[in-house]
């Protein structure tokens, strides 16, 4: 995608209320058909970063194109072509889902037909609900449904999987694949480390608002250069400290009424035999890799929930 065009492009974006500086200095491209992922804990600035793309807030400095507008001065024009659903999005209680559809429809030049988002999006048999008596997850739903009834090109989408329930959770991750599939760009906000791991191409890692980190979560996690881990349940470490003569283990530790065992990649065999070979078969051996939590707290030296 290096010889596309940017989708977005940001340089030097810097946004402070008052004293409280929410975005520092952050520059980023976004390529045509990625999934983009702006990570990291709440109250980093990805919020008020998505908002200035989307014509939403003014930059306090900085360069922004969107689909090769100015946000600022042509957001009108962008939101024609953008789809944007907000963390912080709300609707009149008594409205019917079939009203909210209809009435964003009428924003547009040229919408979808609303009705045929009801089904793919769990909202068939809401259809007649009002909006005060929809459960968390289906109000996240018809938000989501909202943002593509001008069928986009580009879709912001800003912690989209809040309040959903797990099943709920992994039909919306697919959704996002399908939007892509379908010829979208997507910017996915979320603090959910795994959701970024398991959709994005690329992530911008922000903490305090200021850009940490911008590769494929493959990348960055294979930078870290950590180590693989072993994890089965047990009384206590100390008893399995015999396991540091394994080939390729460098560790062995208790973590919260397991034993975790660090080494090298495939570690998971050598540890595996080991036990075998004394008689035991833990029925929960797992092996843990790397992930962008991991990141994060290397990064950062805290874990992003903290």
């Amino acid at each position: 995608m290096d010889d596309l065009k940017p989708i977005i492009r940001v340089e030097h974006l810097h946004k402070a209320y008052g004293t409280t500086v929410a975005v520092q200095d952050i520059s980023f491209e976004v390529q045509p058909g990625e999934i983009f992922g702006i990570v990291g804990p709440n109250g980093a600035g990805k919020t008020t970063t998505v908002e200035c793309l989307a014509g939403l807030r003014t930059p306090g400095s900085g360069s922004l194109r969107v689909l090769g507008m100015d946000p600022t001065n042509q957001a009108g024009s962008l939101r024609q072509r953008i789809g944007v659903q907000l963390q912080q999005a709300a609707l009149p209680e008594d409205i019917k889902v079939w009203e909210a559809l209809d009435l964003f429809a009428s924003f547009y030049a040229h919408p979808l037909d609303w009705r045929t988002l009801l089904e793919p999006w769990g909202l068939a048999d809401k259809r007649n609900a009002r909006f005060g008596g929809l459960s968390g997850g289906q109000k996240q739903r018809l938000f989501i449904t909202l943002a593509l009834v001008n069928d986009p090109e580009l879709v912001f989408l800003d912690e989209i999987t809040t309040g959903l329930d797990p099943q709920a959770r992994r039909t919306t991750w697919e959704a996002i694949e399908q939007l892509r599939q379908h010829g979208k760009t997507v910017v996915l906000v979320t603090h959910f480390m795994d959701e970024a791991q398991t959709l994005c191409d690329r992530v911008a890692i922000i903490d305090h608002g200021s850009l940490v980190a911008l590769d494929s979560p493959q990348a960055l996690v294979a930078g870290l250069n950590v180590d693989s881990r072993v994890v089965f349940a047990a009384a206590g470490a100390d008893s399995y400290q015999w396991l540091r003569d394994v080939p390729g283990v460098s560790q062995v530790e208790r973590q919260n009424g397991s034993v975790v065992v660090s080494g090298q990649s495939g570690v998971l065999l050598g540890v595996a035999s080991a036990l075998a070979q004394r008689g035991l078969a833990p029925t929960d051996l797992r092996s843990e890799q790397a992930s962008l939590e991991d990141v994060f707290l290397a990064l950062t030296g805290r874990k992003i929930r903290d």
